[in-house]
């Protein structure tokens, strides 16, 4: 079912609409179309960010007004955007049926209110009418489907775009050598802590006996893998401190090093299984590769519908 039933009308060219001084002085931002943005409105946008940038660079004064500004101002094209889409609908020749919106309106008290009292309890709360709150949710709606309308439905990936792009980004999904990795780690409680190197030793004596590394790992290791017998998974050598590196990627696949001693730590490393450097399939990479598509057909979309908005739609900014 079609959410939007288009209506071909004859649409007039966008004149300037009236606005009075009054209301320029009262902190009008912008003006788009016969809606007018004011600076409460961005100060409300911006909130949630201008609290986050106080605790960031409440002690450089300086930097905070810069990002506080850049953020105002951010939020004021966000508004614009909103502003164009809903004059976009108006005017365009869409339609909605109103009972859509009103069971989306009652499926948001739902979900997020629970019902209707606590709706308007938290509505007195914060200081705005039911009927208020109605006209957000609806505008809400209308613009979230505008957007898929015109930026979701027309993205269109296929299997030739998805196989370009993997061959033009090779490198990013190549991986270098890899070992299976399990480790022991026998913590020391100073720099010249002598204990752990003996422990090691004596664990060390017992793998040569034939004693499973899985067992002595889950016996004596003190890292952060031990509930998993010291099982690091598929690694490769630039995740590993460079002492560590080197010593287990010289090991072939089935052995155990002598004890490594570290400034924190000895380690005892087993190598499980080794992988030579590959460049990922393309199954494994599929979704990411078709969610890095979409993204940037998502940007360029939505830049020439809002780019075009703005080119038939009157737009006045305020200082």
């Amino acid at each position: 079912m079609k959410l939007f039933r288009f209506m071909p009308v004859l649409v007039a060219t966008v004149c300037a609409p009236f606005y009075s001084p009054a209301e320029v002085a009262d902190g009008v931002k912008a003006v788009v179309a016969d809606r007018v943005i004011t600076f409460a409105e961005v100060e409300d946008v911006t909130r949630p960010a201008a609290e986050a940038l106080r605790r960031q660079y409440g002690s450089d004064p300086a930097t905070f007004n810069q990002k506080l500004n850049e953020a105002l101002q951010d939020s004021l094209e966000i508004l614009v955007e909103h502003a164009l889409i809903l004059h976009s609908f108006e005017t365009d020749g869409y339609h909605v049926p109103e009972n859509y919106i009103e069971q989306y309106i009652q499926d948001r008290i739902r979900d997020k209110f629970g019902d209707r009292v606590t709706l308007m309890k938290t509505l007195q709360q914060e200081g705005i009418t039911y009927e208020q709150w109605q006209t957000q949710i609806r505008e809400q709606w209308i613009e979230s489907q505008m957007r898929f309308l015109k930026i979701q439905h027309e993205i269109i990936l296929s299997p030739n775009k998805i196989e370009n792009y993997y061959q033009s980004h090779a490198d990013d999904f190549r991986l270098d050598d890899q070992v299976k990795l399990r480790m022991i780690v026998l913590n020391k409680t100073s720099d010249n802590d002598t204990n752990a190197m003996a422990l090691a030793n004596e664990v060390e004596s017992k793998l040569k006996e034939g004693v499973p590394f899985t067992e002595m790992a889950a016996v004596y290791s003190q890292g952060s893998q031990q509930h998993q017998a010291g099982d690091w998974g598929w690694v490769e050598k630039s995740v590993l401190r460079k002492e560590l590196g080197e010593v287990a990627f010289s090991l072939d696949k089935g052995k155990f090093s002598d004890p490594i001693d570290a400034s924190d730590a000895v380690y005892i490393m087993l190598v499980e299984d080794r992988k030579a450097a590959q460049t990922k399939p393309l199954a494994d990479v599929r979704d990411e590769i078709e969610k890095n598509l979409r993204a940037q057909q998502q940007t360029q979309l939505q830049k020439q519908w809002i780019d075009g908005l703005k080119k038939k739609t009157f737009i006045r900014y305020f200082e």
